[in-house]
């Protein structure tokens, strides 16, 4: 098959995809157009505190003679949305390249504010690091990750050392953590629920990522798309990044080109792998962290 004809049937794949958006709930379709290409363990509903929110599902590759990299992702929605449960493909994706994948709920606003969903996100990573090894993983490879409220979730329990010394742990325990369209650095709020979820105008300055940068932060990933009319990349993800370069500590960073908001978490489905790289990326770093910090 010629490039051209190749061009053309991606053209279309992404067209039908499109279209299906638009009668499907978008992650219901993604979910339902996710097939598990890993044999590996599944297990759902695990508490990682007492509060009902408090869950998390594992999703594990196919077992190897090396306990595989761990990643424990957060959802976004603005703090005030999302489950576990519309996030499977996700943990399938992780999966199905050799890493196991720890999805988790968080406590969310209204019936919360700033810092219970931070706390929460503390606690289930915390708890990953404690119990992993349990379900095969490694315990000294375990990296978070989040997309857009999920990634700063993820930002906050990598960066600030305040929320998991609460649960006997440290940010020096993680491998590596990775930010997908994250707001790391929104004061002041426009958006309305996001000022619910953060008291504003009382809203803490050191709620802000970008407040807790140091030289002992874990290598970092920051991927953003030029497209994003959600979370301005320039304004989070650049700034974050120049403030972790300046303070010398590890960042890459990727930009894709034309891409928006929600298409950087739908590329983690079979359907959008091959066009979006968010998950090779994801990948690369994980396995390259860790081979770094086994000196290979």
């Amino acid at each position: 098959m010629t490039s051209f004809r190749l061009i053309i049937c991606a053209v279309i794949v992404v067209l039908l995809f499109l279209a299906a958006l638009a009668v499907f709930s978008p992650l219901t379709l993604l979910n339902a157009l996710t097939w598990s290409d890993t044999k590996g363990v599944v297990l759902k509903n695990l508490s990682y505190g007492e509060e009902a929110r408090q869950k998390l599902d594992i999703y594990g590759p196919v077992p190897t003679e090396e306990p595989p990299s761990v990643v424990v992702f957060f959802y976004g929605g603005n703090w005030n949305s999302g489950s576990r449960e519309q996030y499977g493909f996700v943990g399938k994706a992780l999966a199905s390249r050799g890493i196991m994948a720890v999805v988790a709920d968080y406590r969310l606003s209204p019936q919360v504010t700033y810092p219970a969903f931070v706390k929460d996100a503390a606690q289930a990573v915390a708890w990953t690091l404690k119990h992993i090894g349990e379900y095969g993983g490694n315990a000294r490879k375990v990296f978070v990750a989040g997309h857009s409220a999920g990634a700063y979730n993820a930002a906050m329990v990598a960066l600030d050392p305040r929320w998991l010394s609460k649960y006997g742990e440290s940010p020096a325990a993680l491998q590596g953590w990775i930010g997908i369209a994250g707001p790391y650095d929104f004061l002041p709020i426009v958006a309305e629920p996001v000022r619910l979820a953060f008291l504003y105008p009382d809203t803490p300055v050191d709620s802000q990522p970008i407040m807790h940068v140091t030289a002992a932060a874990p290598p970092s990933l920051l991927i953003t798309g030029s497209a994003d009319t959600v979370v301005n990349p320039v304004k989070n993800s650049g700034r974050l990044a120049t403030a972790l370069r300046t303070a010398q500590a590890p960042v890459q960073t990727v930009s894709l080109k034309g891409v928006g908001h929600g298409l950087l978490v739908a590329a983690f489905s079979p359907i959008l792998r091959s066009y979006l790289p968010v998950l090779d990326d994801i990948s690369t770093f994980v396995f390259r962290t860790s081979a770094a910090a086994r000196g290979e």
